[in-house]
């Protein structure tokens, strides 16, 4: 390729990202960054209160549910909650001791276990999620308005890779 195909396909390209941030920039990924934890904190908070309940479990909860089955792959589920197969593997321990997911055979793999959400858990999922979804509301939406509310999920899907 020729210095000018080069620098066409560049500028086709758009901007090149600067090797470091601005101040400015990195100011609003901080900002992101407390944002995210300042309400995860909160949510997680509320939910052990109130329901005796981790946010990452409830996590696990929310994703069976509305798994086909209520069932997921236990790599698949590692992936939705965003944990390590290990994490993933230890937390379904707990919640499979307290009765909320059952551990059952892959039917088109010997070898493969997914985990499966009870009736248990699925009623358990549904009273937490009164404290879940309230908090949502209080700590998450109602600092925004519909305008910033559409803004913020149309960055955060460009976000995700």
């Amino acid at each position: 390729m020729t210095n000018t195909a080069t620098s066409a396909a560049q500028e086709d390209a758009g901007p090149r990202p600067r090797s470091a941030p601005t101040r400015d920039q990195l100011a609003a990924w901080r900002a992101f960054l407390r944002a995210h934890a300042s309400i995860t904190r909160a949510l997680e908070a509320e939910l052990v209160t109130e329901q005796e309940l981790s946010l990452a479990s409830y996590d696990v909860l929310v994703q069976l549910a509305e798994a086909p089955d209520r069932r997921l792959r236990m790599t698949e589920l590692a992936d939705a909650v965003l944990l390590s197969r290990s994490g993933v593997t230890r937390l379904v321990d707990r919640l499979e001791k307290g009765g909320l997911v059952a551990r059952c055979p892959v039917e088109s793999d010997g070898r493969g276990v997914a985990a499966r959400l009870t009736d248990a858990g699925l009623t358990r999922l549904r009273t937490a999620s009164r404290t879940h979804l309230r908090g949502v509301a209080h700590h998450f939406v109602a600092q925004l308005d519909d305008s910033e509310l559409h803004a913020l999920e149309r960055i955060s899907r460009r976000l995700v890779c």
